[in-house]
């Protein structure tokens, strides 16, 4: 692949990525920040006494509106190009997939090793949650899950390839699935567990902030991997190609 294509596929999912950060805003403040309002008052009510809106330099509406949007919106340009020069090194080496289904396959692969996969070790939690003191060692330990998986996931996409021509796509497919499934339990058994959840908290608030967090990222690979899909094929698939794809046989 040219570097030409390469920095207009590197534009175009952006491109996507602004648009899936769009979705996801729209996600993160339909579902998200009532959850993060109930937290904020259940930490202000147990800290009496303090006067947090005071002390806050920015207030809670323009957090929960341009704050969040902006940080939502630039956090998906700069995964959607990161998104896009993965689908450069992936088109033609997972697979005879068309863009469109690479692009797919790419964005539910991201899903799973950067989002899904430290998820389930670490999970999100609402404000009013964890000890400030241990913020740096939390963050390190989410980095270090997320990296792990991201190289666990290429360790087993290689060792499929590896096996395919002796075992066949399918099994090797499983096998390398199995893989990776065994190492990221390993991972998650020597990785120390985080849990700074008051035992007074909601449990209900917890979940509904945690499926919340999760409908956010699933939303945004969601939409990035359909849109990216479509402006992928439309810059790598000559128009004639995809004419005489759709046309009816007589």
């Amino acid at each position: 692949m040219n570097s030409i294509s390469v920095r207009a596929l590197l534009v175009r999912g952006m491109l996507a990525g602004l648009v899936a950060g769009v979705a996801a805003f729209l996600v993160a403040y339909l579902l998200g920040e009532s959850t993060v309002d109930a937290a904020i008052s259940l930490e202000e009510a147990a800290n009496a006494g303090h006067d947090h809106a005071e002390m806050a330099p920015v207030s809670r509406a323009l957090q929960s509106t341009a704050g969040l949007g902006t940080g939502v919106l630039l956090y998906s340009v700069a995964l959607g190009g990161i998104a896009a020069l993965v689908f450069c090194f992936a088109l033609g080496r997972i697979g005879r997939f068309t863009p469109r289904a690479t692009a797919a396959l790419v964005a539910g692969g991201l899903f799973l090793t950067v989002t899904l996969v430290p998820f389930l070790k670490y999970p999100a939690n609402p404000p009013a949650v964890g000890d400030p003191d241990t913020v740096v060692k939390r963050t390190t330990l989410y980095v270090l899950m997320i990296a792990l998986s991201v190289l666990l996931a290429a360790a087993a996409t290689i060792l499929g390839r590896r096996l395919a021509p002796s075992r066949g796509n399918w099994n090797a497919s499983i096998i390398a699935l199995a893989s990776f499934v065994v190492a990221i339990g390993v991972a998650y058994a020597f990785l120390p567990a985080v849990n700074e959840v008051p035992a007074d908290f909601p449990a209900g608030l917890i979940w509904q902030f945690r499926l919340a967090s999760l409908a956010i990222q699933a939303t945004l690979w969601a939409v990035f991997g359909l849109g990216f899909g479509v402006l992928a094929e439309r810059l790598l698939v000559p128009s004639s190609v995809q004419k005489e794809a759709v046309q009816p046989t007589s």
